[in-house]
């Protein structure tokens, strides 16, 4: 668990990256793009990615080390790590990891991956669209060392970011959002799929794209899933309607896939049960951030307003 009255900051993820050991399959990865590259990870010159859910540090030129939250994350860390392995056998482009166990350090899942090359260039709906084709494309993992793919459990994170934000945010909207995650829940249960149901990346964006010299690259595999397909296009749905993607650049996306999930009658469904989530993750965010508490009221208030053209900030 999280220790109580430790806030995860860029401090505390640095505290627990010195306090990892590089195990010798993640040395022997970094070394081989780097030879000055070994030994324990170099929090101080480690280079912060991302601060979310997990805290992502570029250590050197050849290694990504991932620290996660909580010990709550520590059996999705061991997951994307065999998934990664899973992928490689598949040839689906996909970051690969360096070491192929999670490790549990001071209460913080560690993992430690293959810093991909320089992007060449961003990430476009295109790019996400032809690596999500591939995706949908695979049967279910199987062998003995395949991963185990759960159900996208989409609104399964919404108590614990409510109870990390603690009392920053009002105990009403934290109660509104309960009863929708409840109401969304029981209504996704119900839905008939239009794609045949299978693996999923769950949280399919272009941020979680990277092109390099060989193509796009798929990145961030902790919410791989084996369910609904639709889960991976109601999200591209979704930027479009809240996030301000250009109506143009969404055109691009189904035109790549080859389908516009907003056909579906089931769409409005998963977009509302990804709108509870995504207000409930901005929560945790708010006691030790003014921005994300502004920007949970902006999101809790559209809702209950039932304005679907809210303009939505990423954070």
């Amino acid at each position: 668990m999280e220790q109580s009255g430790t806030a995860f900051t860029e401090e505390r993820a640095r505290a627990v990256l010195a306090a990892a050991a590089r195990p010798a399959a993640a040395s022997a990865a970094a070394s081989a793009a780097d030879p000055a590259v070994s030994g324990a990870p170099d929090a101080a010159g480690a280079r912060l990615l991302a601060l979310g859910e997990n805290a992502v540090f570029a250590v050197g030129d050849g290694l990504v080390v991932k620290v996660g939250r909580s010990a709550e994350l520590l059996e999705r860390a061991e997951r994307e790590v065999r998934i990664a392995g899973w992928l490689a056998e598949h040839d689906v482009p996909a970051v690969r990891a360096a070491s192929p166990r999670a490790r549990l350090v001071d209460g913080h899942p560690v993992t430690y991956w293959v810093r991909l090359p320089e992007p060449v260039r961003p990430a476009g709906p295109a790019d996400l669209a032809g690596l999500l084709r591939l995706v949908h494309a695979l049967p279910e993992p199987s062998g003995p060392s395949a991963p185990v793919l759960p159900p996208r459990d989409l609104l399964g994170g919404v108590e614990r970011w409510l109870r990390l934000a603690g009392e920053a945010i009002d105990p009403a909207d934290a109660a509104y959002l309960r009863d929708r995650r409840d109401g969304f829940a029981a209504a996704a249960a119900a839905l008939t799929p239009r794609l045949p149901r299978g693996p999923v990346h769950g949280d399919a964006l272009p941020r979680n794209v990277q092109v390099g010299p060989d193509g796009p690259v798929l990145v961030d595999l902790e919410t791989f899933s084996s369910d609904l397909r639709e889960h991976d296009l109601v999200v591209m749905a979704l930027s479009r309607d809240r996030y301000g993607l250009d109506p143009a650049a969404y055109d691009t996306f189904t035109a790549a896939y080859g389908w516009d999930v907003r056909e579906w009658d089931g769409c409005a469904v998963l977009r509302g049960a990804r709108e509870t989530a995504s207000c409930a993750w901005v929560a945790q965010h708010a006691p030790a951030n003014p921005a994300a508490l502004a920007e949970f009221r902006r999101r809790v208030a559209s809702l209950r307003d039932g304005d679907p053209a809210v303009r939505w900030y990423p954070f």
